[in-house]
């Protein structure tokens, strides 16, 4: 393949690369195009969502293929801006008439300082089809479930942020293998697809996934349902087969395997050992070949710290420790999530919900999401419920409860003091005279004001105490770092301002 296109530079040697059987193996579309848009690499992935052929595909140019022109097509804007577009919900025709709703990300691809040419990669919903073709009859938001026993793959899985992207990496690469993988996660943050998502991606895919919350199994029928029992061994039992059994040759997910007593613990470091399994009461040993996929809902080592969990078992389960971001930790992510949400549900309840308000966005930015994922999934259901013919999602929508530290109105945002400008201490206006004679709601925006003025300033104080280390200031403020990034953004502060301001009192 030459160096150059009639419409541009193109990837010099691109049928050389190594990368492309990478690409091929992808479960999410992937299209790379040169400066001009024309097609250089399609997936097999990207030729099921657009039911096309490759070959008929590649050499083309985007809007040869879709019906797209420069404006509308997310690769013509990337290309145009030469800045990545990341989890942008796209509706597209292809030039066959077939209609697909995806999630984009495109990035630009630079060679030797220049341009080359743009890498889109493409997650299939396929939602609205199936909702207007009557083929399925489940809900948008639930997947199928395929016959290993699972329902979700890494493509269902969403992330914009570094932490939650670099987890995915770590978990597809522990797929491959038959070590024991174990995820950390707050409850709601993903678990359950990162596991499932993990046995599809592995060899072992055709065969069962089984799943198992150690939680919520009474301590006296845990042993038995893991093991399995036989006939006689105590009142009422009978041959039957336990988990490891059932999940022989494929995966088992033990959830929240820190709930589990530690006496049961002790038996399950031995089948880790031997391989072997032996049901309650039988005097026989039953070899198993497995992966073995459990998770925490505290810190492993917090656990281990607090009886709750091995040491020894921790090191056997823990061979890939995966730490599932919370949602709180992922506010750039936060808005994407929200719109995926909406959008299932407008095919699901048949509303038509097109917006979200910048006061609605901002309560999910701050907000600290004890529920996780689960909870704004929950969150937007519910409001979308009782929206009514709306379709902006507002903060009158939301659920009361959740406001109480909010503002209830939709104006527009507030411009915040300086933070060397002194705000007004609440004490002083006590003896206000006019106090009490405002109108209802009169002061909100005040305590809106007041509230950004004391955020701001105690994220100034950090930064300056650690000399615009964001870091160090997030553990002052014992938040995450991805937060304290994003309120530096909101509210204008420079990490560069801050260099050479430690203060005497600081952390080191």
């Amino acid at each position: 393949m030459s160096d150059q296109s009639a419409n541009g530079p193109i990837l010099p040697h691109f049928d050389n690369f190594d990368f492309l059987p990478v690409f091929d193996a992808f479960d999410e579309g992937i299209i790379i195009t040169d400066t001009g848009g024309r097609i250089l690499f399609y997936n097999e992935a990207q030729a099921s969502i657009d039911d096309l052929r490759p070959a008929n595909v590649i050499g083309k140019r985007v809007s040869d293929i879709y019906r797209l022109n420069w404006h509308d097509s997310l690769i013509f804007r990337c290309l145009e801006v030469a800045t990545p577009i990341f989890g942008r919900l796209f509706f597209y025709r292809t030039c066959k008439g077939k209609l697909a709703n995806t999630i984009h990300s495109v990035f630009p691809l630079h060679l030797n300082g220049a341009l080359a040419g743009a890498i889109c990669f493409v997650k299939n919903y396929n939602l609205l089809e199936k909702v207007m073709s009557g083929f399925s009859t489940l809900s948008p938001s639930t997947p199928p479930e395929l016959a290993n026993g699972t329902r979700y793959q890494f493509s269902d899985i969403m992330g914009v942020e570094n932490s939650i992207l670099q987890a995915l990496t770590m978990a597809r690469l522990a797929a491959e293998s038959s070590s024991p993988v174990m995820l950390f996660g707050e409850t709601g943050s993903g678990k359950e697809m990162f596991a499932q998502g993990i046995h599809n991606y592995s060899p072992r895919r055709d065969n069962p996934f089984v799943g198992i919350n150690c939680a919520a199994i009474p301590d006296t029928l845990l042993e038995g349902l893991l093991f399995g029992t036989v006939k006689g061994a105590f009142t009422g039992a009978v041959d039957k087969m336990g988990l490891f059994e059932q999940a022989n040759g494929g995966t088992l997910f033990l959830d929240e395997i820190n709930s589990m007593p530690i006496a049961l613990q002790s038996k399950l470091l031995r089948v880790l050992q031997e391989k072997k399994i032996r049901r309650v009461g039988a005097s026989g040993e039953v070899p198993v070949a497995l992966k073995i996929i459990s998770s925490v809902n505290i810190p492993a080592h917090k656990a281990i710290r607090e009886r709750q969990l091995r040491m020894d078992l921790y090191y056997r389960l823990a061979v890939v420790y995966i730490a599932i971001p919370p949602l709180r930790e992922q506010p750039e992510g936060i808005e994407t999530l929200a719109r995926h949400f909406i959008y299932k549900n407008n095919l699901s309840l048949g509303k038509k919900v097109c917006a979200v308000s910048e006061t609605v966005m901002q309560f999910f930015r701050t907000y600290h999401w004890p529920g996780n994922v689960r909870e704004l999934e929950h969150l937007i259901e519910g409001a979308m419920n009782t929206i009514g013919p709306d379709t902006t999602l507002a903060i009158s929508h939301l659920p009361p409860h959740l406001l109480l530290h909010q503002i209830h109105d939709e104006g527009p945002p507030l411009q915040v003091m300086p933070v060397d400008r002194p705000a007004t201490s609440p004490v002083e206006k006590i003896g206000d005279p006019n106090l009490g004679t405002a109108p209802p709601g009169a002061g909100v925006r005040d305590l809106r004001k007041q509230r950004q003025e004391q955020e701001l300033k105690m994220i100034d104080d950090a930064l300056r105490s650690t000399g615009g280390n964001v870091s160090s200031a997030a553990r002052m403020l014992n938040v995450s770092r991805q937060l304290i990034h994003y309120k530096m953004r909101k509210y204008g502060l420079r990490r560069q301002a801050y260099r050479g301001s430690i203060k005497n009192d600081s952390i080191a």
